[in-house]
């Protein structure tokens, strides 16, 4: 894993493509493998469930996966090129692995590998369990460059969008969405069309849009300014009531108003939450602090960032006996730890990253209160997060910079221009990262990407205006560390 720069970042394993050669992917699909083995969850026979994103190199690496299941004497099972939840949702069902191959929202030069276990996701747990494997290369199978030397076909398609899509007509009703005119962009996300049937579905009109033919890295915690753009142009007409869109593997959403304004990920967890009357809310420490401010749950757990941490702990509220439990993350993931019941309907649990269950929760609670998505926003206590990252930023720097901040946080907050005096500086959180909490209750938060070399900027004020400046200030202040270390 150190020689092929190949690691495990916040959502499995990820790496530049380069580096992940067949030989890399087929020995991670082993280690994989052999380590649910230890866990009663594979023996050969066992199918495991595999699919991808629509990168260049997600098809390559596919088909190093399944060699390596056959290796191992598995059976794979072929899901297609689909969204994650709907991957996940199939195998949870039936009980065996899963693992996709994607990279989610980072760039095509780079990708991924997420691995399931038999109903749930690989925890860290797993991660540090896996660490430990040994794995030899069958001799043969690969040449010089890390290639497989035969060529290897991929089973016959297993289709599981039917039953992703159905699972959300049958909570929320064939006219759910009746009336709604609905934009869809379309760009290079696997859920692209999936996304479409499902909100023709519930009854919506879908209206495709900015369908791409090369790949298109969206980022739903940080929109791309030509993506602001494209939103509020698609809705300057005024013809469609909201746009809907995931990232490169649709377990992430993003969803825009009328007007053409993204809805941050972590208040359109707020609302989907509230839909949904969760009794327990888990959600990383980067989050929206309205959640609290709400007061609707009563139950709130604040984790590291990654799925795998707030899986673990909305697992344990739910092991707690507080229901409904429920997750999400500042991406907007949702994710279900218990059943849901509303309207005499229920909505099985789903404990992975999904996109499609909150943009559907917002929609229909705008529909039912005959309101827009901006209004129902509005109904919110007025705290606003935005986030940016500063590229290319190698992790080991953000670290040892951030370290050095921790260590004195308000000389160093001072002498990044965040407060002016050591007494601005209320509160500091090392859970994931450092994130400062002002007296005026602003907040700065910064940390390395898990995915990719950045260094992740978020910030939480009391207006939109305010988030934006403090948001400039806080990417301009730390913009310094890149350039020491050039």
């Amino acid at each position: 894993m150190t020689q092929s720069g190949v690691a495990f970042g916040t959502s499995g394993a990820r790496g530049l493509v380069t580096a992940m050669t067949d030989a890399v992917c087929f020995a991670y699909t082993v280690g994989y493998l052999r380590h649910l083995s230890t866990l009663g969850e594979f023996a050969p026979g066992t199918p495991v469930a595999v699919a991808g994103d629509l990168r260049p190199s997600t098809p390559r690496i596919l088909r190093a996966c399944v060699a390596a299941i056959r290796h191992m004497e598995g059976e794979p099972v072929f899901c297609g090129y689909v969204p994650t939840p709907a991957l996940c949702l199939h195998a949870f069902a039936q009980g065996y692995p899963s693992l996709m191959v994607t990279g989610s929202h980072i760039p095509a030069d780079r990708n991924g590998i997420k691995f399931n276990r038999a109903r749930g996701e690989f925890l860290k747990s797993d991660e540090a369990a896996m660490r430990t494997l040994d794995v030899d290369l069958p001799e043969g199978w690969f040449d010089a460059d890390g290639a497989l030397v035969a060529p290897v076909e991929l089973p016959e398609l297993t289709d599981v969008v039917p039953g992703y899509v159905a699972r959300y007509r049958a909570f929320f009703g064939a006219d759910a969405l009746s009336g709604l005119r609905l934009g869809v962009y379309q760009h290079s996300a696997v859920g692209r069309d999936v996304l479409v049937r499902v909100v023709e579905a519930l009854g919506g009109t879908a209206v495709p849009l900015g369908r791409a033919e090369s790949f298109i890295p969206v980022d739903t915690e940080a929109v791309r300014p030509e993506d602001a753009a494209l939103a509020r142009d698609w809705a300057a007409d005024g013809t469609l009531d909201a746009i809907l869109t995931t990232d490169g593997d649709s377990d992430r959403p993003l969803l825009a108003d009328a007007q053409g304004n993204w809805l941050r990920g972590d208040v359109l967890g707020i609302l989907a939450a509230r839909f949904l009357g969760a009794a327990a809310v888990t959600t990383p420490v980067s989050s929206n602090t309205a959640l609290e401010k709400s007061g609707f749950a009563r139950d709130v757990r604040r984790t590291r960032i990654g799925s795998p941490f707030v899986v673990a702990a909305m697992t344990d509220a739910a092991e707690a006996g507080i229901t409904p439990s429920v997750g999400y993350e500042a991406n907007g993931g949702f994710l279900l730890a218990t059943d849901i019941g509303k309207d005499g309907r229920t909505l099985h649990a789903l404990p992975t990253r999904d996109a499609v269950l909150p943009m559907l929760c917002a929609l229909v609670a705008a529909r039912r209160e005959k309101t827009g998505l901006a209004a129902l926003v509005a109904t919110l206590p007025p705290r606003f997060t935005l986030s940016d990252r500063l590229e290319n930023m190698p992790t080991a720097q953000s670290l040892a910079e951030i370290g050095k901040l921790a260590s004195h946080p308000a000389e160093g907050a001072m002498a990044l221009g965040f407060i002016r005096t050591p007494e601005d500086l209320a509160h500091v959180d090392q859970t994931d990262g450092l994130r400062m909490t002002f007296a005026n209750g602003e907040i700065i938060h910064l940390r390395p990407s898990g995915n990719a070399p950045e260094l992740r900027v978020y910030v939480e004020a009391d207006t939109q205006a305010r988030a934006a400046e403090l948001l400039r200030t806080g990417i301009d202040a730390v913009s310094v560390w890149k350039d020491r270390g050039a």
